[in-house]
């Protein structure tokens, strides 16, 4: 099983990350990472323990005030650094990471790449990723319509948690068949794929459910 969580505060969250993120260990994983934002989109990393990521951001750790984090349990590809999530747009302009199993992702993967884009990981978030870019490259569409109108064309389940360098103040998410919560604080929000990571901060939420997509802003 997969783990999510999120924050968009007034304070450094990368604390509240990684936090959330030892809460989710009971659920099994072998890699972790958050992605930050803070002037420019930041993504750390790695296969192994929270602990362990958390020990490599102690010696200059990130700051930021909206975040994402996610543990991974294998499905596609080996347990790796590349692997791991968050995963990148190709224009490294946003961070994406995932929970459940994308069942088409093999025909969006291909069809993709006879377009020119990269894969780097073996993942079927990875092809999420690549589809979210390549619809808003062909429509215009702003990165949470984008988003929106790509999970019309996946097949399979879902919650994704999704932030950008060019908008420091959102957090968009979706769920389809993978629980998502959103809880909300004193002028902060924080998501989580359940209770576990979010009931320190608020015991006010809201459960998403299948089909639901939100777009939190600051």
């Amino acid at each position: 099983m997969c783990g999510i969580v999120g924050a968009v505060s007034t304070s450094n969250i990368v604390p509240v990350l990684v936090q959330g993120l030892q809460r989710l260990e009971y659920r099994g994983y072998d890699s972790a990472g958050i992605a930050v934002v803070d002037g420019t989109l930041s993504v750390f990393k790695q296969q192994g323990k929270v602990g362990e990521l958390a020990q490599s951001l102690s010696g200059g750790p990130p700051a930021g005030t909206l975040g994402i984090g996610h543990t991974r349990w294998a499905t596609h590809g080996h347990p790796n650094d590349e692997n791991a999530h968050p995963h990148l747009s190709a224009d490294g302009s946003f961070a994406l990471v995932h929970n459940g199993i994308i069942e088409n992702y093999g025909a969006i993967r291909e069809r993709l790449i006879r377009k020119g884009y990269e894969f780097r990981s073996q993942t079927d978030t990875e092809a999420l990723v690549h589809l979210i870019d390549d619809v808003r490259d062909v429509t215009g569409l702003t990165l949470a319509e984008s988003i929106r109108l790509a999970l019309t064309q996946v097949v399979g389940t879902y919650g994704i948690a999704v932030v950008s360098g060019d908008n420091p103040d959102r957090l968009i998410a979706a769920r389809k068949g993978s629980p998502l919560i959103l809880g909300v604080g004193d002028g902060e929000y924080f998501l989580g794929s359940d209770a576990a990571p979010i009931i320190e901060y608020t015991r006010q939420v809201v459960y998403l459910n299948d089909g639901e997509m939100i777009v939190v802003d600051r």
